[in-house]
């Protein structure tokens, strides 16, 4: 890397259950909820603010996220939340993972999963939510909801059948099955896998990546691969095309234009 993670210093999360830091374009959120980074309601809000504001924030052009220690990206959500049978509290929670990892889906830059240990639920559900997920070997990845009596709320459903197809979603969901990284590359899950302790690098280098393309360019990429989710591919090209015209609205497809030709690299201004 070129320079070394700071501060983020533009906001101050509403919980310390969230740290984020920054290199160059981009911000790494680490999920720091001891003992197995489960998600609460001070998580999940926290998440909702944050990636509002980093989505707002013209020096950011990539996310990455990560789970503190070796063992736990997370856990997801705390059972404990549930355990009285509380429908109400049910409902509010659910709509609360939804907003969240809905969230995440929708942030305008790049956002990559740096799985460094188990993502159990709603653990992969925020990675699922993410554009790219790197796993090191032995993480071990499900959604396990079925096995006590409930199920995946936060798009898990939708999302796992997306990556992997209906098979893979159907053995881990309604079978429990686990996977580790080696499987979960094979199967389309995550797009790269790399050894123990390595996946937080490895997702901060694609992200430098990503700090080299325009970001007005990269934003309007990423609604067009997404829109294929819901849109029937007819209805995309036309967009395809206008979305290609409305880049010259920018003063970012100027510089990167004439970047290339004075064979310099362009200073992107997000704008």
């Amino acid at each position: 890397m070129e320079h070394a993670l700071q501060p983020y210093t533009a906001l101050v999360p509403r919980t310390d259950k969230l740290v984020v830091q920054k290199v160059g374009h981009t911000a790494l959120v680490t999920i720091d909820n001891p003992p197995a980074n489960t998600w609460d309601t001070d998580t999940l809000h926290g998440l909702v603010e944050l990636v509002g504001h980093l989505g707002a924030d013209s020096e950011i052009f990539a996310l990455v996220i990560t789970g503190r220690g070796d063992r736990f990206f997370s856990a997801g959500a705390d059972l404990k939340l549930f355990a009285d049978g509380d429908k109400a509290r049910a409902r509010e929670m659910a709509s609360l993972f939804g907003k969240a990892f809905e969230a995440l889906r929708d942030f305008s830059g790049v956002s990559i999963a740096a799985l460094n240990g188990y993502a159990m639920g709603g653990g992969l559900e925020c990675a699922l939510a993410c554009d790219i997920r790197i796993a090191e070997r032995q993480v071990q990845l499900a959604l396990p909801e079925a096995g006590v009596g409930l199920l995946p709320c936060a798009g898990g459903t939708q999302a796992l059948a997306w990556l992997v197809g209906e098979g893979w979603a159907k053995r881990m969901i309604l079978c429990g099955e686990r996977i580790d990284g080696v499987k979960a590359e094979r199967i389309g899950l995550v797009e790269e896998v790399v050894e123990q302790d390595q996946a937080l690098a490895a997702a901060l280098r694609l992200a430098a990546q990503v700090g080299r393309q325009s970001p007005m360019a990269v934003k309007a990429c990423k609604a067009l691969i997404q829109g294929a989710r819901r849109q029937p591919l007819n209805s995309l090209l036309p967009e395809e095309r206008e979305r290609f015209v409305d880049l010259f609205d920018y003063e970012d497809t100027r510089e990167g234009v004439n970047a290339f030709f004075d064979k310099r690299p362009p200073q992107w201004r997000n704008r």
